[in-house]
């Protein structure tokens, strides 16, 4: 196998969310620092190729971090998206998602809510978010059966309001 170099987009953007990963999910970090690294500079690459360009022979892919579940439930997963210049034997690093929590993980202290960070700037999404999925976890389906009628009454009852 050829070794390829790799390289970022935006390097200091990069390096915050990595940073932030390396605060909020040390497993994850360590798995994108000693084994995912390692193997794309080796020409192994991991994860899902979303795009391929022929022409300019450039593939674009999605690789899945780990992460526990409810995380994934309330933020979206963790994913490194970088692109493969297969002429230039480079690895272009394009950014790690969810952008958001890490961008704001960065900047100041998250706080968490029943062990489930929370962003700062929709706190009260992800502590709803949080909280139905616990309910759905430990009641099952009938509870949650329930909160969706009520959603869906109150949604229905605003719609009239605004509409009459």
């Amino acid at each position: 196998m050829k070794n390829y170099i790799l390289d970022y987009v935006n390097e200091n953007e990069y390096k915050k969310k990595e940073k932030a990963i390396k605060k909020y999910n040390m497993l994850a970090y360590k798995k994108l620092i000693f084994e995912i690294y390692n193997s794309l500079r080796e020409g192994n690459f991991l994860g899902v190729c979303v795009e391929v360009d022929n022409k300019n022979n450039v593939s674009k892919y999605e690789l899945k971090l780990p992460t526990d579940k409810m995380f994934s439930n309330v933020h979206g997963p963790l994913m490194l998206h970088y692109s493969v210049y297969l002429n230039q034997h480079l690895v272009m690093l394009n950014t790690l998602t969810p952008e958001d929590v890490l961008t704001e993980g960065h900047m100041e202290e998250l706080t968490t809510y029943k062990g489930v960070m929370v962003t700062n700037s929709h706190k009260d999404k992800d502590m709803f978010k949080i909280n139905l999925f616990n309910a759905m976890k430990k009641d099952g389906y009938t509870k949650i059966a329930g909160l969706v009628l009520i959603m869906i009454i109150a949604i229905v009852t605003t719609l009239f309001i605004i509409f009459k």
